[in-house]
């Protein structure tokens, strides 16, 4: 067994490092993307990262495949249609009893088979439980480099991934490049990019590959799949409206009026670090770069200053009303509407104005 070289991550120095990449890597073409089946539904993930896999491979000039693994049947099949309607030029389909429920060892084994016979140069994954488990596990047996949480994916001139990052606690934006290694890899976290335009009618060649591993090859068993009670109480990355609050509330008794104002909106509600650090809100409601990432159509910031690491989760919104006794907030420098104001006193206020405008008694007299 012959050993690889660890891979280099370069940031600003990268030009320096670059050697020419070894004859063996350059037949690895095209762009993957890995569509997170489970329980027989697609994360829509999966369906953010095949619009930003379209981009890249249009860059490259190669093809966007769709990389689908799962049990035999009728979800697999749909979530092949379904990556062809989001752009993917073909599909490599793993079918497999022993990949019907996600573990480990029957996963990255399937994978790593998967590249090594048909040779990706770039591999994206969703960076949810599921996708951060399996990247990682793919990536060392790989010997190849991954940058996990990417915020932003870029081909630069000599056509190698640029995968963008926060570092040193989010207070810095960092390029990684995979140099001399194949293929690139890279999470992101969900809404990260927006949800690429549906195609239907959509089409193209579906490569079965025949995964022959066996259940009793597989240390692992799946006993029973037991839910998470509390997995729907928490809908921050697909919300259309959040509410968040941040330190400038003052106390956690404060942070109510955050928590009534969503309520009145049928909102979301979260924070930022801060907050779950001090134990204000769970570890589950953290709006930020580690945190949940979120896209709504109105995001309401009460209290909070916008560092970057914030920033990060928040700047795809449609709509970002700032409020902030400090005129010099950061979150102002990205906020389309900001409010100078204490929020402690002016969320209240929203709170009653909204439940006037929309509760059903008004509809109803305005209605007579």
């Amino acid at each position: 067994m012959t050993s690889k070289p660890a891979p280099q991550a370069a940031g600003g120095g990268r030009a320096g490092m670059r050697k020419e990449l070894p004859e063996h890597f350059k037949a690895y073409k095209h762009v993957w993307v890995f569509v997170e089946l489970e329980r027989g539904a697609v994360h829509p993930v999966s369906w953010e990262l095949m619009g930003e896999g379209r981009k890249l491979a249009d860059k490259l000039g190669v093809q966007l495949a769709a990389i689908v693994l799962g049990g035999p049947g009728e979800a697999v099949r749909m979530a092949v249609s379904e990556a062809f309607a989001y752009g993917a030029d073909l599909a490599y389909v793993a079918a497999s009893p022993v990949l019907d429920g996600y573990r480990n060892e029957s996963y990255t084994r399937c994978m790593t088979e998967l590249v090594d016979t048909y040779k990706p140069e770039i591999l994206l994954l969703g960076a949810t439980t599921l996708g951060r488990d399996l990247a990682g596990s793919v990536a060392t047996t790989l010997l190849t480099g991954l940058t996990a949480d990417s915020t932003g994916l870029e081909v630069d001139a000599d056509g190698s991934l640029a995968a963008t990052r926060p570092t040193f606690g989010g207070s810095l934006l960092c390029t990684i490049y995979t140099l001399n290694f194949r293929p690139q890899m890279a999470t992101v976290r969900p809404r990260v990019f927006s949800l690429p335009e549906r195609q239907e009618g959509r089409g193209g060649p579906v490569i079965e590959h025949n995964f022959s591993l066996l259940e009793d090859d597989i240390v692992t068993k799946i006993l029973q799949f037991i839910p998470d009670r509390e997995s729907s109480k928490s809908n921050l990355a697909y919300a259309d409206v959040v509410v968040a609050g941040g330190l400038g509330l003052g106390s956690a008794e404060n942070y109510q009026h955050v928590r009534e104002l969503a309520n009145v909106l049928g909102a979301e509600w979260g924070g930022s670090r801060p907050l779950v650090q001090r134990g204000w809100i769970p570890a589950d409601r953290q709006i930020g770069q580690t945190g949940k990432t979120i896209r709504p159509k109105l995001y309401i910031a009460a209290g909070i200053s916008g560092a970057i690491q914030h920033r990060v989760g928040v700047e795809g919104a449609d709509l970002i009303l700032a409020i902030n006794t400090d005129k010099n907030a950061p979150i102002f420098d990205f906020a389309h509407l900001g409010i100078v104001t204490d929020a402690v006193r002016l969320l209240p206020a929203l709170a009653k104005a909204f439940r006037q405008r929309i509760s059903p008694s008004t509809h109803t007299r305005m209605a007579m």
